[in-house]
């Protein structure tokens, strides 16, 4: 900053000079085509990282490994008093968990660091000088109250708020006697030039006349913070950024971002933006609702492919939408020129049903299913804890078999604890009475039973025992067949309602069986 306050004085270039080295006015974004796709995630620390961040995240990540490319996470913290604690930790941490890491980061680091805008001022202070100094830019001394007065009066005359250009034509005594007595001014952009057209990969040929509703944007605070503005600018520059893929409420924007690329003499990039991630009704998704937070689905047990595969089916860029498809799919069959303008209808109450297919193929593979033993055992530590008066329940074959036997009727593996399953990790409370309640044959049903799981384990299989298991209730003079089921079921489990007994046979094996039935015939 003490830079740039130095340059203010001397006599600049003529101001017709700036930006005229980018050649015609209506400039194609067209980068070489022989660069390297370089892509960034430029979120704000002041929030945990949300469905929507991770929909855009997705898109460069994808983007950027379908050709090869690099990734880039860039944490965008000027705006010191709203960083939220453990956010830029957070942010990172959930890019991670849902499989899309950054290649180059806060924490990774990279050849174009450091990641953290708070750490480039200089660079922003050195684009700002040169601004001033070619004339496209000047010192503004207005107070925040003269700022608020304007707005209020622009809001009482039910006019879009913007800056009067006040400061702009001050002449050089008049900006060296402020310098002197008062404190370091704001520097604002001048929108003198007519904004030029660009074609967006996803919106098609776009002007937005910026100059015409808006007054001179402020590119650099008093306190040496950059505006995103000119800090996107300067740091896509300096990183090297190929693509800017952002959400399309910057569609705007990018104007002003073309005139300072032209102003300070460098080739922009190209840019694509994404239309916006709404709720299911069509209303705005809110990034200050806590359930939508990444963190929240990660400790609900919700698979990161599952969300992936969610959001890209809500919204566009694939030939089709399908359910089910891994991250490398993904990759595969991405096509930017395939997204549309149409906002993406964010629908969580599919949520559940994108797990379940994950899972299942998860549970199809060897070496995964292996994993989600170890984290099932976890999760029955955890819930269970004390409970587990027979730790056998941890055995690694029983819990693969549980998996196995359950996979197609649960969403999450933390469906597996719940009450509706706790039988699978405890033994159920029932009382002989309960059972008879049921069917006055309580003993001749459990007798036979007894007798069918004396023959040899092999022949467990649920297709067995249902066979045998109706030909046990056919032997019943008087009791019907769901009679004797709701017997075993109450038995077994505890539950009027549940899996079909003979997959809860299967999966309890005949000893914990038989233990159960002989528990209820001694109460």
């Amino acid at each position: 900053m003490a830079v740039l306050l130095r340059r203010l004085l001397p006599p600049g270039r003529p101001r017709a000079a700036w930006g005229g080295s980018l050649g015609p006015r209506e400039a194609g974004l067209c980068t070489d085509p022989g660069a390297a796709v370089r892509v960034r995630f430029a979120p704000s620390p002041t929030g945990f990282l949300h469905l929507g961040g991770l929909r855009t995240a997705l898109y460069n990540y994808i983007f950027a490994k379908k050709h090869g490319g690099t990734f880039i996470l860039r944490l965008e913290d000027t705006d010191q008093t709203r960083l939220v604690p453990g956010a830029a930790e957070n942010i990172e941490d959930m890019l991670e968990w849902a499989g899309i890491p950054p290649d180059e980061s806060p924490r990774r680091g990279g050849p174009a660091g450091p990641y953290l805008q708070s750490q480039r001022l200089e660079l922003y202070a050195q684009a700002a000088d040169t601004l001033v100094r070619t004339g496209a830019a000047y010192p503004c001394f207005c107070s925040p109250q003269r700022l608020g007065l304007l707005k209020k009066e622009a809001l009482r005359n039910r006019q879009p708020p913007r800056y009067d250009n006040r400061c702009r034509n001050l002449s050089q005594r008049q900006v060296a006697q402020k310098l002197a007595g008062g404190p370091k001014p704001a520097i604002r952009f001048r929108l003198d030039e007519e904004a030029p057209a660009f074609q967006d990969l996803v919106y098609g040929w776009n002007r937005h006349e910026v100059a015409s509703v808006e007054g001179d944007p402020v590119v650099l605070k008093g306190d040496g913070f950059p505006t995103y503005h000119l800090a996107c600018v300067v740091d896509d520059h300096h990183m090297g950024v190929s693509h800017v893929l952002r959400g399309s409420e910057w569609l705007v924007s990018t104007a002003k971002h073309l005139l300072l690329y032209q102003a300070l003499g460098w080739p922009p990039p190209r840019f694509a933006h994404l239309p916006l991630l709404v709720n299911a009704d069509g209303s705005k998704l809110s990034k200050r609702r806590g359930d939508l937070f990444l963190q929240r689905f990660a400790a609900a047990g919700f698979l990161p492919d599952a969300l992936l595969d969610l959001l890209t089916n809500c919204g566009s860029g694939f030939a089709e939408n399908q359910m089910g498809r891994t991250l490398a799919e993904l990759i595969a069959q991405f096509d930017l020129s395939r997204i549309t303008c149409h906002s993406a209808l964010l629908d969580l109450e599919k949520l559940p049903e994108f797990n379940r297919l994950h899972l299942r193929r998860l549970v199809s593979s060897e070496a995964q299913r292996g994993q989600l033993v170890g984290k099932l055992q976890a999760l029955v530590e955890e819930a269970f804890g004390s409970q587990l008066t027979d730790r056998a329940v941890l055995d690694p074959g029983y819990v693969e078999r549980v998996i196995l036997l359950r996979q197609g009727h649960i969403c999450r593996l933390q469906d597996l604890v719940s009450a509706a399953h706790s039988y699978l990790w405890t033994r159920p409370a029932v009382g002989r009475a309960q059972l008879g309640a049921i069917s006055e044959k309580v003993d001749e049903i459990a007798t036979r039973v007894l007798g069918l799981l004396e023959g040899p384990a092999t022949s467990l299989t649920q297709d067995t025992l249902n066979a045998e298991l109706k030909k046990l209730s056919e032997g019943l003079d008087g009791t019907r067949h769901s009679h004797v089921m709701q017997v075993l079921r109450m038995a077994l489990s505890g539950q009027p309602q549940g899996p079909p007994v003979a997959e809860m046979m299967v999966c309890l094996g005949p000893n914990e069986v038989r233990e159960r039935i002989r528990k209820v015939l001694c109460s």
